[in-house]
């Protein structure tokens, strides 16, 4: 990507991103050291949509695993996390000086607005980062397929997964010293080796709009940068 300027991406965080060491809840350090890794997007004219999991707080598979919880309300359940982690998002980033709006599949007045893919594109052209809550508002859908939905719906260049890996392997580096980093991978590997990258949903969805998927180690200061601006030494590509 030869220019930053205006460019448009979807950053896509876990849940259990936000809850730091502890593995449940929101760590307040990882949210300004996120916070500032954005704000160096925004300050690069690069527009900037965020869709971040709620698996910090509860995930709807989970929850409905003992079988009280209907596998539905499991999941507008960890809807709801959604919002609170990008409530909290949208405080980080103001709080360091970033212009935000918090849009929710879901509707709720009083928190947040209400995604509207029109109002969406043009708080993005304004320089505002989007963060985009309740995943697509319906069940049995992962956040990584309303993250490459949003994407899409807002013409974004690229998807950009955030992790605690350089990249994609084929198997778990933290588990396996034998792991094989893959630089770039088709869409199609990624389903049918069954890696791991994002659920099969989401590659197919961006495989039929060629929406490029990259995966980076979030916890790189500048690592979110760099590959914007060409730089994809630390980091793997479906494509």
């Amino acid at each position: 990507m030869e220019d930053t300027k205006r460019k448009r991406i979807l950053v896509k965080f876990s849940g259990e991103a936000l809850a730091g060491s502890g593995g449940f809840g929101i760590d307040s350090d990882i949210l300004k050291y996120i916070a500032g890794e954005i704000r160096s997007l925004t300050e690069h004219n690069i527009e900037v949509g965020i869709v971040i999991g709620g698996g910090n707080i509860i995930r709807g598979v989970s929850a409905a695993k003992g079988g009280i919880i209907k596998r539905t309300s499991g999941d507008y359940m960890g809807m709801l996390a959604t919002v609170i982690n990008s409530i909290a998002m949208q405080e980080a980033l103001e709080n360091s000086g970033v212009d935000v709006r918090v849009q929710s599949a879901i509707k709720m007045e009083q928190i947040c607005e209400t995604f509207i893919v029109r109002r969406a594109i043009r708080h993005l052209e304004k320089n505002r980062v989007v963060i985009f809550a309740s995943g697509t508002g319906n069940p049995f859908f992962t956040t990584d397929t309303a993250a490459t939905l949003r994407a899409i719906e807002i013409n974004a260049n690229m998807i950009i997964k955030a992790t605690k890996v350089d990249g994609i392997y084929d198997k778990d580096p933290n588990k396996f010293q034998n792991a094989k980093k893959l630089n770039t991978l088709s869409y199609e590997c990624a389903m049918n080796d069954d890696i791991k990258v994002m659920d099969d949903t989401s590659i197919a969805l961006a495989k039929d709009n060629n929406l490029p998927i990259v995966v980076f180690n979030m916890f790189n200061k500048g690592n979110l940068l760099s590959i914007i601006q060409g730089d994809y030494s630390a980091c793997s590509i479906v494509k």
